[in-house]
């Protein structure tokens, strides 16, 4: 394989290389960190995915005349919307405090969160859908503030050399636990029908032994401890805009990245509602089916991670979206008796394909958004694409409630959405082209 060219080093290194820090592997600091993002991955999938399974009307329900909307989309906005208010703010904090003590506080504020879901859950006959919607509101503010600091962190307490394979371990990890928590919330319906209450008491303990596993985490010197707040870093700081501006590199990352967190938003909602709505499948399978797409973007990490050797290579980038919408299309094709040509045997190894390429596509990009920005600016640029991806899933949420507005008035299937997802991603497929850069020194 041709290795992607050595560009002119960036005036700012992002961190010396030094000798003093263990190897990745035996890395007590980093396996703490994964297995904290691991957990709190794995509550926010279980707890999120209960609520879109709750917002997505089932074939039966609709064929009696006796379901509702689609509420995914309104799911999803809201949660999103947490994070596109706080981003801003939490790369602030990732900057001038201790991006370790940010994260600890944000684990400790999980466990808040996720008794205040216990009691949501608890009283659902009472507070209804809409009082859940704050519940995950909260549960989008807590994950915002985690966010920049549990990915800045990295490039801060690794050598460069090993930070390719580590984002793909951390991926891989947290898309286990997207697996995990997926398929968990199809169970515990299945299990516990109406007392839905009692998986947040597992959520609970969860979120409590996350915090615990934090505290392993070494700390690193603050980025800018004399940085100043302004009004605007609630936004698009002046500071990020200048940024953008200079790296174009960057810049395009960001967009990239912001486009595919819009699909796989839609995706997600698509894939419950061709389970729930057109194949007429309980919540466990149509989880599974969910869970699937976590199955293949954790082995697609992986893959990416040792693809990338190192490096940012523009190749490994370039397979995973053709693949990815190649994927897609197949996931569109009509047939058969629900309109659907892979029906359930077929559509959960598809999703297994397009979670690997997924994660293939993904690993590189992450690695670009962690290491291209300045040091002291890191912590403000992983809030900032935290932002730009929760308003691409929030404009992904708006785009799947009008496709489903249209299938409903012309009565096509809820696959169809796939292959408009498939559309999206097609001129990244075709133009994107990343200038790689290396990353060992």
């Amino acid at each position: 394989m041709n290795e992607s060219a050595p560009v002119a080093p960036r005036p700012e290194p992002e961190q010396p290389t030094t000798s003093n820090l263990p190897t990745l592997y035996a890395d007590r600091s980093f396996w703490g960190m994964a297995i904290t993002q691991f957990l709190g991955a794995f509550n926010d999938n279980l707890f999120k995915q209960l609520m879109l399974l709750l917002a997505t009307p089932t074939a039966a329900a609709i064929a009696a005349g006796q379901a509702g909307k689609d509420m995914q989309s309104d799911a999803m906005i809201v949660f999103a919307s947490a994070f596109l208010l706080f981003s801003g703010l939490a790369g602030y904090l990732g900057d001038k405090l201790s991006k370790r003590g940010v994260v600890v506080f944000s684990k400790v504020a999980e466990i808040g969160v996720m008794l205040l879901g216990f009691a949501g859950f608890y009283y659902y006959d009472l507070i209804g859908f809409p009082g859940m919607l704050m519940v995950l509101f909260l549960m989008g503010t807590q994950s915002a503030f985690f966010g920049p600091s549990k990915y800045g962190i990295l490039p801060e307490m690794l050598r460069n050399e090993d930070l390719p394979r580590a984002n793909g371990i951390f991926l891989m990890l947290t898309f286990l636990a997207i697996i995990f928590g997926t398929a968990a919330a199809g169970l515990l319906l299945r299990e516990l029908g109406s007392r839905v209450w009692l998986s947040s008491l597992f959520c609970v303990g969860i979120a409590i032994l996350g915090t615990l596993t934090s505290l392993l985490v070494r700390s690193t010197p603050i980025a800018d401890a004399n940085l100043r707040f302004r009004f605007s870093m609630l936004g698009i700081s002046r500071d990020m805009v200048v940024l953008l501006k200079r790296d174009r590199a960057l810049l395009m990352a960001l967009v990239v990245s912001s486009l595919f967190w819009m699909i796989g938003g839609i995706v997600q909602q698509t894939v419950n509602a061709l389970g729930k709505t057109q194949l007429g499948l309980k919540d466990w399978p149509t989880s599974v089916m969910a869970a699937s797409i976590g199955l293949g973007i954790a082995m697609g990490c992986v893959i990416g991670g040792i693809l990338s050797r190192g490096c940012i290579n523009p190749r490994v980038v370039k397979t995973g979206a053709v693949g990815i919408c190649l994927t897609l299309v197949i996931l569109a094709l009509p047939g058969g008796s629900h309109h659907h040509l892979l029906g359930y045997p077929g559509s959960v190894p598809a999703l297994i394909v397009l979670g690997t390429f997924t994660g293939i596509f993904i690993v590189p990009i992450q690695v670009a958004l962690q290491s291209l920005p300045p040091k002291q600016e890191k912590g403000r640029m992983i809030g900032l694409m935290n932002q730009c991806s929760w308003i691409g899933i929030i404009l992904g949420a708006i785009l799947y409630k009008a496709c489903i507005a249209i299938l409903d008035y012309t009565g096509g299937p809820r696959s169809t959405i796939f292959l408009v997802t498939a559309l999206i991603m097609l001129p990244v497929a075709l133009f994107y082209y990343p200038q790689g850069e290396e990353e060992s020194s």
